[in-house]
């Protein structure tokens, strides 16, 4: 298990209720599930993050399994929306 920094980013951060909160957990589907029963099973929570992209240490996640994602002690994972634009 490593412990780190979740940062939740616009529609994200509102649906969270918080710009961040520590995970701990071995991989980002891990913490992913943690971060969902944190927030009492909130559809709209969940219905944010299952829209977002994740970087993990400053490296893009994109298409990788989550469970494959390991995550490290004091790392940060960013819960990135898709945003308007681009």
């Amino acid at each position: 298990m490593a412990v780190g920094t979740m940062r939740y980013w616009a529609a994200a951060k509102e649906a969270a209720g918080t710009p961040e909160e520590p995970y701990d957990a071995a991989t980002l589907a891990e913490a992913l599930r943690r971060a969902r029963e944190l927030h009492g099973g909130s559809t709209r929570f969940d219905a944010v993050v299952a829209n977002c992209s994740f970087v993990v240490d400053g490296d893009p996640v994109g298409r990788r399994d989550h469970a494959a994602v390991v995550l490290t002690e004091g790392g940060t994972v960013e819960v990135l929306p898709p945003f308007a634009g681009g």
